[in-house]
């Protein structure tokens, strides 16, 4: 990578069905020169084409099982990487079938910027999908920055009226979610007009390409200026037949960094210690930041094992949590039933106590939470732990400040969650 090239942005596509996002990606790889020889060949005779003849299915590029391009639909998440001279990208393609909203959620999790498509030509009058409404919700949830675009300018003869109007509902729906000032782009994924230039089958147009608008987005958080976070995964002792032996735990940071000297506190009882050495496989630090794997040893001995959490001094924990929850089993929501709530390495005991309000995906209302969740809906919770969890706010941490719900009878994942206060 050279010096300009220091800003990474991870993008995910999201949107209802058929939208187009699969073949935006295949778009944006193959006119910025991403795609190598062997790969376009291998396009030019791909089964189950849809694409006129002399033309290629960009929307090959990801969906690469057979399943997923003979249905014609994206089923599972796809990752591509390409880069400008100012910016490199990783490119998550999501599903846009209501079926796999669990899938999306998994991508877009991994994300900085959300493109939601939208596809002109089947809209009335600028009403937008129900699973465009759903996506957009789940990507400003989970702190992404929104852009829109609006794909099949070709098939309404890139009418300025059409598009108008779609600006208009999304706008709307801008505001309802709080997301501010969205920049709203007509493009034609399969010829590349507005896609990475703009292109003058829309004149009336003066707003930058995608690629361009998604230049200037600025990089996700560094999690290494977030509180320090440190989920134990083992508990190591070397050389555990000596007497002097000591313990050590192992594990990824999630955020922040350490150095030694630093004073951490260790889980819910938040007992103080200072770490003494930080240990890799073949070296020993002074300083460890977000992402690195180490063994930390401290100074006295301490009650820690996997599950505890390793934090600066501003941590908090808590035993009733506020959060967002999108719910992801097939099975609805049992009140009856425990469910284990996983936040690092822990895995605890939880309940949720009462469903605040349920989001309507047909205007964004919130509905009273007097029925059962159940796959796809999206409410807000009050949750019970057995014992306290880590109350980070997922909008200050989103590494801590985000769970998942797992029933324990089925080991499904029964919910996504994001922790919005403490009761």
């Amino acid at each position: 990578m050279t010096q300009a090239q220091t800003k990474l942005v991870r993008i995910v596509t999201a949107g209802s069905v058929d939208d187009g996002k699969s073949t935006l990606i295949g778009r944006i790889l193959h006119d910025s020169k991403a795609l190598m020889s062997d790969q376009v060949d291998a396009l030019s005779n791909a089964r189950y084409s849809r694409a006129e003849e002399g033309d290629l299915d960009l929307s090959f590029v990801t969906d690469g099982l057979e399943s997923e391009r003979e249905q014609g639909i994206t089923i599972d998440v796809a990752y591509r990487y390409f880069a400008t001279p100012q910016t490199s990208f990783i490119v998550i393609d999501a599903p846009g079938h209501e079926q796999y909203t669990r899938n999306m959620v998994t991508g877009a999790s991994n994300a900085d910027v959300a493109i939601v498509l939208v596809d002109a030509s089947r809209l009335h009058q600028g009403a937008l999908k129900v699973q465009t409404r759903r996506h957009a919700t789940i990507a400003h949830l989970l702190g992404l920055k929104v852009v829109f675009a609006v794909n099949k300018m070709d098939l309404i003869h890139w009418s300025q009226k059409v598009f108008q109007e779609v600006e208009e509902s999304l706008k709307r729906l801008s505001r309802s979610l709080g997301i501010t000032n969205p920049a709203i782009v007509p493009i034609n994924a399969r010829s590349g007009d507005n896609v990475v230039a703009v292109s003058p089958a829309a004149p009336w147009y003066q707003g930058a390409s995608l690629l361009e608008v998604l230049q200037n987005q600025g990089e996700g958080t560094d999690l290494s200026d977030l509180p320090f976070r440190f989920p134990v995964q083992r508990v190591v002792r070397v050389d555990g037949h000596k007497l002097e032996a000591q313990r050590g735990y192992a594990g990824r940071i999630a955020s922040g960094q350490v150095s030694v000297g630093d004073e951490v506190l260790v889980g819910p009882h938040r007992r103080p210690t200072k770490i003494s050495r930080i240990e890799t496989f073949d070296q020993s630090l002074t300083q460890a930041e977000a992402g690195q794997s180490v063994t930390l040893y401290t100074e006295d001995e301490v009650d820690a094992a996997r599950g505890d959490i390793l934090t600066g001094p501003e941590s908090s924990y808590a035993n009733r949590v506020i959060a967002d929850l999108c719910w992801l089993d097939d099975q609805a929501w049992d009140p009856r039933r425990r469910y284990l709530i996983q936040q690092g390495t822990a895995a605890i005991t939880s309940r949720i106590e009462s469903v605040l309000h349920i989001r309507d995906m047909r205007d964004l209302s919130e509905v009273r939470g007097d029925q059962a969740l159940k796959l796809n809906d999206i409410a807000l919770v009050q949750l019970q732990t057995q014992t306290p969890i880590l109350a980070d706010h997922f909008k200050d941490n989103p590494k801590t400040g985000a769970f998942i719900l797992i029933d324990p009878e089925t080991n499904q994942t029964a919910a996504a969650g994001m922790i919005r206060g403490v009761v």
